[in-house]
C-alpha cells in the first residue's frame, strides 16, 4: 500500500448516477462509485450493506413493522462489479419477524445479514434519549476535500459528503465526530430510504474513529451492526465514533448515529486487529 498523500492538484474523478445501476430481479451492477480506500476492484461495505437492507426492508413488507436492527457478517472482500441479492423469512410472527439476506458475486457468497422486524412502539411510549444531542448540523457552503493517506479517494470517499467536527479527519487519530451524506442515490432512478441511507454510512463508523493506526497494524471489520431505535430523517446523519481494544482480544468500534433531531441508533463493529 503507498502510503504518501494523493496530489492535493489532483480534479477528482466525475462521480457515476448512483452506486448502483439495476440489472433485472435482484441484480445489480456496481458502479466506480463503491470502491473502498484500499482498492478500485473492492467496495466499501456500505453500499452493499445497504443494497441488502433496501432487500430486507422491501421483503413482504407488512404494516405496522419496522426493520430495528441489521447485522452484516463479511466473509469477503466484495468485487466491484455484478452482485445478486436474495432473501428469506426464517420466523414470522405478530409482532415480529426476522429474515436473512444473502448477496453473492460469481456463485460466492460475498455478504450474510440477518434482520429483526418489530412491530412500532405504541404512541404513549415514552421519549428516552440517554446520549447527549449531536453537534450541530454542517452549515451550507463548501468544505476541503478529505483525504486519507494512502487511500483510493475516487470511490466511495468521494461519493459521500463528510464534515467532520473543526479538527478532525481521517487521518486523524480518533475519537472521531463527522455529518455526513451522500452525494448520490444507492440506485439509479430508485428512492433511497432511511433504512438504506443509515447503512451507507454505517460501515464508515470505525474509520470515522481510526484509533488504531491502520498502517502499523493490519486492522479490518469482519462485520457491522446496525440497531435503529427509531428511523433516521433527512438526508444528513451525524456519526460519534470510539475504539475498545487492548492485548489478547480483538476491537469494538462503537458508533453513535444521529440525525438532526437527536440519537436515533447505535453501529458496533468487531475489529480484527494483527500485526502486519
Amino acid at each position: 500500500m503507498n502510503h504518501q498523500d494523493p496530489p492535493t492538484t489532483a480534479a477528482p474523478a466525475p462521480l457515476p448516477e448512483a452506486f448502483y445501476r439495476e440489472l433485472g430481479p435482484d441484480r445489480f451492477a456496481a458502479t466506480t462509485a463503491t470502491a473502498g480506500p484500499w482498492s478500485p476492484h473492492t467496495q466499501h461495505a456500505g453500499p452493499p450493506c445497504a443494497l441488502l437492507g433496501r432487500a430486507l426492508h422491501h421483503h413482504d413488507p407488512r404494516p405496522g413493522l419496522r426493520i430495528a436492527r441489521v447485522t452484516v457478517d463479511l466473509p469477503r472482500p466484495v468485487p466491484v462489479g455484478e452482485l445478486h441479492v436474495s432473501v428469506r423469512t426464517l420466523r414470522s410472527g405478530r409482532r415480529a419477524e426476522l429474515l436473512e439476506g444473502e448477496i453473492t458475486s460469481d456463485g460466492r457468497t460475498v455478504l450474510l445479514a440477518r434482520a429483526w422486524r418489530l412491530a412500532t412502539s405504541p404512541p404513549d411510549t415514552p421519549v428516552l434519549r440517554p446520549a447527549p444531542p449531536p453537534p450541530p448540523p454542517p452549515l451550507p457552503g463548501a468544505q476541503r476535500p478529505h483525504t486519507m493517506a494512502g487511500a483510493h479517494l475516487d470511490g466511495y470517499i468521494a461519493a459521500m459528503e463528510w464534515r467532520f467536527q473543526p479538527g478532525g479527519g481521517f487521518d486523524v487519530m480518533g475519537p472521531g465526530t463527522v455529518w455526513a451524506r451522500q452525494r448520490i442515490p444507492l440506485i439509479a432512478g430508485r428512492e433511497d430510504t432511511a433504512l438504506t441511507r443509515a447503512l451507507v454510512l454505517a460501515d464508515s463508523n470505525w474509520a470515522v474513529a481510526f484509533e488504531l493506526d491502520h498502517h502499523k497494524r493490519f486492522v479490518i471489520n469482519t462485520d457491522v451492526t446496525l440497531v435503529l431505535h427509531r428511523d433516521p430523517v433527512g438526508p444528513w446523519l451525524c456519526l460519534r465514533s470510539d475504539t475498545a481494544a487492548g492485548p489478547d482480544g480483538s476491537g469494538l468500534a462503537r458508533g453513535w448515529l444521529a440525525d438532526t433531531a437527536g440519537e436515533c441508533g447505535l453501529v458496533l463493529q468487531t475489529l480484527l486487529v494483527d500485526e502486519r
